[in-house]
């Protein structure tokens, strides 16, 4: 304790403690990692839906889901699963129908939210250490007001998932019109697995499961399933991190092959 805080406060008055912070452990490093984290995910995925290439191999029928679903006249037809429906614009990503909505999904998450409020605007930096801002007005004003549209958003990334799975099960046609799977298979498999892993295990689908039952013993199939959901929803930060890196590997994998940097490597057909 210091010697101001030994000196008897006023009455309803707090600590006279000049320091900005009592902690002495190295509090500032997660918001740090956190900001370099994000920032260099968000760097990366600007250049590649702005490069319009190698987002598409032919032979394999792989899709990067940062291309996904491509819907420009750019695509590649056989890309072009839902069809060529916006014009050659370089400003107008391929996936101009879904990357907005799960850029808003991702904004608005709850971990998100805690990670960039602590992070980018230091409100707060950590626990124990006092707000960047001189007030707090909550998310119940613009622009903040807007995170209350997260279960809309919800909505959107599901059907996007239910998305990203056909393209996966599409790239497992083989070059004969069978089956086939090589390793970019498996990358796509495993990345969409944990997108829907994270997708599933949103707080909004949580509560739209079983946040307004009052019984649940009346709704077992919907406790069984709110019960699963909330076991995922304990991982929710993890899957967060999880897929902005399975994002980033399939879409580099992807990139590498139709770019001709290395051949896929082929298991069957």
């Amino acid at each position: 304790m210091t010697t101001t805080a030994m000196r008897p406060a006023p009455a309803g008055g707090r600590a006279a403690i000049s320091a900005r912070t009592l902690r002495r452990d190295r509090w500032w490093l997660a918001p740090l990692l956190t900001v370099l984290g994000l920032s260099a995910w968000l760097a990366y995925g600007l250049v590649r839906i702005y490069m319009h290439k190698w987002y598409w191999v032919e032979d394999h029928h792989y899709l990067t889901p940062f291309y996904s679903p491509c819907i420009t006249d750019r695509c590649v037809p056989d890309a072009a699963h839902f069809g060529r429906v916006l014009p050659d614009w370089w400003i107008i990503p391929e996936a101009a129908f879904s990357l907005p909505f799960l850029l808003l999904f991702r904004l608005t998450c709850y971990y998100y939210r805690r990670a960039y409020y602590r992070s980018y605007w230091a409100s707060p930096p950590a626990c124990a250490v006092p707000d960047g801002h001189q007030r707090y007005t909550g998310e119940t004003r613009f622009p903040l007001i807007f995170q209350n549209g997260h279960r809309y958003a919800f909505y959107a990334a599901l059907i996007i998932s239910v998305i990203n799975t056909f393209d996966t099960v599409v790239a497992f046609r083989g070059a004969d019109g069978g089956v086939g799977f090589g390793l970019g298979n498996l990358i796509l498999l495993g990345n969409v697995v944990m997108l829907c892993g994270y997708t599933v295990s949103c707080h909004s689908c949580r509560h739209i499961i079983g946040g307004r039952l009052k019984h649940f013993s009346r709704h077992p199939v919907r406790y069984r399933l709110w019960t699963f959901v909330s076991r995922l929803n304990g991982k929710h930060m993890q899957l967060a991190w999880i897929t902005l890196a399975t994002l980033v590997v399939t879409d580099f994998y992807v990139m590498a092959v139709a770019a001709g940097w290395f051949s896929d490597l082929r298991f069957f057909n």
